[in-house]
């Protein structure tokens, strides 16, 4: 999506959705760029603008030891082979997980996870409708051409290059907890749209946050473009940190953002996603944020163990940008780092 979940959600030229299904030479492009892993580079997210190139002759900065994901599960036997970013205890006020949103990281079967949520939705909660949006998304992929999704998926499994299989990975584990959704539901861009402005005006913060990153706020004045990005740092809540990061890269370049620092750059908006990360969202391998970019933008890690901070640190950030990235978070997080 054109917020931190990426998918078929952001609109093309000309507003038809983008990345609905990959085929063809669209399929050979994705494959390419994920399977050389060159550039970290937002596909089929944002407007361009030149993106950090990593730099693999210089080692990066990882963890002595692995740390526990983002679900609570037990430290794993070290592995030297693996980046692994220290991970640090969630910032004072960060907003807890609410057992929807953990049930959406964790349920199997997201069709019905999406029915057991639907009442709650209808009744106008915040949370559900949000929630709702964020099954559409993560599914809208798969579920508008299941056929021709699980072609590409074995087509890509069959190049036998190297990250082919992250990425045949993703692609299943999409494909299964989509499983039954269908071409029927219906799950088009302007659906989702629609089901975020009624998060976003039900009172959903995060909703709220990916409208803006979409350039379509629920209003368009500066005022309200400056106060939406206050509530959201004050807010601390992973989601809306999330939601809101693809609106403060690139995309903000040239806008009057008062004494907000982490914004209009290429780094920003991994700055916003990891400071997400810290604040508690599921950044793990196999979570929803890692899918979604591997699966719907084709940004696999070649390493199936790596969760996102790693991975950005790993391959999207050179040395010498990794202290201005890890300044930014702090910044957000409000929080002094110490140079060691």
């Amino acid at each position: 999506m054109s917020d931190a979940y990426p998918s078929g959600y952001k609109p093309g030229p000309g507003g038809a959705p983008a990345g609905v299904r990959v085929s063809g030479r669209s399929l050979i492009a994705i494959m390419g760029f994920a399977l050389l892993a060159a550039a970290f580079v937002y596909a089929g997210r944002r407007n361009g603008g030149e993106q950090a190139v990593p730099d693999e002759s210089v080692p990066v900065r990882v963890a002595e030891k692995a740390q526990p994901t983002a679900r609570g599960q037990a430290d794993a036997p070290r592995d030297d082979s693996v980046p692994v970013v220290e991970k640090k205890a969630a910032p004072r006020g960060a907003v807890a997980s609410s057992p929807l949103r953990v049930q959406f990281e964790q349920a199997p079967d997201l069709y019905a996870y999406a029915q057991s949520i639907r009442s709650r939705a209808d009744a106008g909660e915040p949370e559900a409708i949000w929630l709702l949006s964020r099954v559409y998304d993560y599914c809208s992929n798969y579920a508008n051409a299941p056929v021709d999704y699980g072609n590409d998926t074995r087509t890509i499994e069959s190049m036998k290059l190297r990250g082919a299989s992250t990425m045949t990975e993703a692609r299943n584990r999409v494909s299964s907890r989509c499983a039954r959704f269908a071409p029927s539901d219906n799950l088009s861009y302007q659906m989702i749209f629609l089901k975020r402005v009624e998060a976003a005006q039900s009172g959903s913060l995060p909703a709220e946050a990916s409208l803006l990153a979409a350039g379509k706020p629920l209003e368009k004045t500066e005022e309200y473009r400056l106060n939406l990005v206050d509530r959201v740092q004050r807010s601390k809540d992973p989601e809306a940190y999330s939601a809101l990061s693809p609106g403060m890269g690139i995309a903000a370049n040239g806008r009057r953002w008062g004494d907000m620092r982490v914004a209009g750059t290429q780094f920003a908006e991994l700055a916003w996603q990891l400071a997400a990360c810290e604040l508690g969202q599921d950044c793990s391998p196999k979570g929803s944020l890692m899918t979604s970019y591997c699966a719907n933008g084709g940004i696999c890690s070649q390493d199936a163990k790596q969760d996102f901070a790693s991975f950005v640190y790993d391959a999207a950030i050179p040395r010498q940008g990794a202290d201005v990235v890890e300044d930014m978070v702090d910044s957000l997080l409000g929080e002094q780092r110490t140079v060691q």
